[in-house]
C-alpha cells in the first residue's frame, strides 16, 4: 500500500478529529472509569483489527488506552491506517468516548 504524503495525512486528520501525528503514526489517547471498560474497548477494536487485518499498537492501563496506528511495511501512514482509525472512531463515539 502506498505511504501518504504529508499533505495528505494532515487532511485526514483534521476529519478525525481527536487522533494526533506522532512522527510515522497516528495516536489516539481514550479515557475511561476504571479497567474492565479498557479491556471491552480492546476486544472491540481486536475483532475490526482482524476483519481488517491491520493491527494498531495498543497500550492499556486503569483508566486510559492509547492507540498507536501505522503500516509497517510503507514505512509511515497508508489508506489502511485512516480506515481502521475511523472505524474505531465509530466504536468510541457509540460507547460516548
Amino acid at each position: 500500500m502506498r505511504r501518504l504524503g504529508e499533505r495528505e495525512v494532515r487532511r485526514r486528520l483534521k476529519e478525525l478529529g481527536s487522533w494526533r501525528l506522532a512522527g510515522r503514526r497516528i495516536v489516539r489517547v481514550v479515557r475511561y472509569e476504571g479497567f474492565m471498560p479498557g479491556v471491552e474497548l480492546l476486544n472491540e477494536i481486536a475483532k475490526i483489527a482482524e476483519e481488517m487485518d491491520h493491527h494498531p499498537d495498543v497500550t492499556i492501563s486503569y483508566g486510559r488506552m492509547r492507540i498507536s496506528l501505522t503500516t509497517h511495511d510503507a514505512k509511515g501512514l497508508t489508506e489502511l491506517d485512516f480506515r481502521l482509525a475511523g472505524r474505531i472512531e465509530e466504536v468510541l463515539r457509540a460507547k460516548g468516548l
